[in-house]
């Protein structure tokens, strides 16, 4: 299934998965991706995505590592294989990858995340 981007590119409850540290991590992952957005050329503004990203991917992995979920094995592969495009992107990002990334978060929260609403 393929989710709606929002416009503005922003957090909204649509998003919340319950978790505060989990839905406070996903706000700044879309700050992260409109700032990038906002500077495609700031090779500085990607670099803090990717760390952004990774430091969630780690949180979120350890708090469904911690309760025994039972898809952590694919959760951590999905993650695994969006760092790596990530990090095969190169400033300036073009549009294209900004557009991939914004649909990628989108659909990840709420097509993957949320299978593990009340389960952590």
């Amino acid at each position: 299934m393929v989710f709606e981007i929002p416009e503005p590119y922003q957090w909204d409850e649509t998003f919340e998965v319950f978790y505060e540290k989990l839905d406070e991590e996903h706000k700044g992952l879309f700050k992260g991706i409109k700032d990038l957005s906002d500077s495609p050329a700031c090779s500085e503004t990607l670099e803090k995505l990717v760390k952004l990203i990774e430091d969630h991917f780690t949180d979120e992995e350890e708090m469904m590592k911690s309760k025994s979920y039972e898809d952590l094995d694919s959760h951590k592969k999905i993650h695994s294989d969006f760092v790596e495009t990530l990090k095969g992107v190169k400033a300036p990002v073009s549009e294209e990858n900004i557009k991939m990334a914004k649909e990628w978060l989108v659909n990840h929260i709420k097509g993957t995340d949320f299978k593990y609403k009340g389960k952590l």
